[in-house]
């Protein structure tokens, strides 16, 4: 339980530049809240943790700063992004302070549900077992999956900033990057199921997983509603709609807008 509020003190520290902007608790704050978490854990463990314990400790850190730096470079230099999301993301001036608070408080207890697998297995001293071998391999490619997918997206919009983006991984699910995002907490919960002690860990870590989980599919409706928006008249936009899932692989489901429940 000591670590386990270090670890969220951790991420409260790391996302608190979102008193400057609110988005930034739930975007850039992420990404830094996972990489803390993932520098604190090696400080903490990484002289008493199996190889792949420490490497999955060290792919939190790879995945934070990655995210991180990716949205701040974003948000600093993408004039179309910002132009494109005006409206559609609330100001500080639209949230009060509570609600920055209350924000602040559950994204933080989020980042470290979702780390908490890794720390429950650095902390239990477990030797390495398939379980971790398994969930690091698996979290690994996520990662590379998305990063891959971003720059195929980047690289896309500048060849034709009025297009949709169908090629590349955006061929196998339109929300290829928001997949690689779901791996990389697969492969983080998995990495954990051998070591799981009590109701206490077992909820801390399906919280995590299954708030993720949420967070990307409500993330590829408020994708979905915008591209409807933009491209919803193009023929060949909606083409690719009826014959790409939005976000798991080889399975047919091809539209969220519809489920409201889904907070976009």
């Amino acid at each position: 339980m000591t670590w386990f509020l270090i670890v969220f003190a951790v991420a409260l520290a790391a996302s608190a530049c979102g008193f400057k902007k609110y988005v930034w608790f739930i975007s850039i704050g992420y990404g830094a809240a996972v990489a803390a978490i993932g520098v604190a854990l090696l400080l903490g463990f990484g002289a008493q943790a199996p190889l792949a314990a420490r490497l999955q400790a060290a792919l939190l850190v790879a995945y934070g700063v990655r995210l991180a730096g990716y949205l701040a470079y974003r948000e600093v230099r993408s004039r179309t992004y910002n132009r494109k999301m005006q409206g559609e993301i609330k100001t500080n001036d639209g949230v009060g302070m509570a609600a920055r608070v209350g924000i602040w408080l559950s994204a933080a207890l989020l980042y470290a549900c979702e780390t908490s697998p890794v720390l429950f297995r650095m902390s239990s001293g477990a030797p390495t077992d398939v379980l971790l071998v398994l969930g690091l391999a698996v979290s690994a490619f996520g990662l590379a999956f998305e990063s891959v997918a971003d720059i195929q997206k980047s690289a896309a919009k500048r060849a034709n900033p009025r297009r949709f983006v169908d090629s590349g991984l955006y061929r196998i699910v339109r929300c290829p990057n928001y997949l690689g995002e779901l791996l990389v907490w697969t492969g983080v919960f998995v990495s954990g199921l051998g070591v799981y002690a009590g109701a206490a860990q077992w909820a801390a870590a399906l919280a995590g997983y299954l708030g993720i989980v949420y967070v990307m599919f409500g993330g590829a409706r408020r994708l979905e509603m915008r591209q409807n928006r933009s491209y919803g008249k193009d023929p060949a936009y909606q083409a690719y709609v009826r014959s790409t899932p939005i976000l798991i692989p080889f399975v047919p489901l091809y539209s969220v807008e519809k489920y409201t429940w889904l907070v976009a």
